[in-house]
């Protein structure tokens, strides 16, 4: 008896194993533009400040002559707070900006280049670890 008691407090005490998690960040899109030449974009908030911003440039005019940067702009004042790429020629990369949250914008400016550039926006984020099996 002392053995079926013992036996059921023990399996009772068991609780759930806890999925085990991973600290990771979430990304919301805030905006994506394409284009040639100079582009001022809209306007778009940034609740956290960590910021993604995403470029690629192709179709170089003028081989060795493309030149390519982009810079984050304050929505309330619109002045420049940084310089978040400067490129030469075609590529791709992706740049992490960390600003305090507020309003920003984009300063665009290509020269004999088509760019794409978006923007996304970090969360801290928890996952659940994939089970070993």
């Amino acid at each position: 008896m002392v053995l079926v008691a013992l036996s059921l407090f023990t399996w009772g005490c068991r609780g759930q194993a806890t999925p085990a998690t991973v600290e990771t960040v979430a990304w919301k899109p805030l905006g994506s533009w394409s284009g040639h030449g100079v582009m001022q974009t809209e306007a778009f908030i940034s609740d956290t400040g960590s910021l993604r911003i995403t470029w690629e440039t192709r179709n170089e005019a003028i081989p060795g002559k493309g030149v390519f940067t982009v810079a984050l702009h304050s929505g309330v004042s619109g002045r420049t707070l940084l310089d978040a790429v400067s490129h030469q020629g075609p590529g791709r990369d992706v740049a992490y900006v960390t600003e305090d949250p507020r309003e920003f914008f984009l300063v665009i400016e290509s020269l004999n280049l088509d760019w794409s550039v978006s923007v996304d926006e970090g969360f801290p984020a928890t996952r659940a670890q994939p089970s070993a099996r």
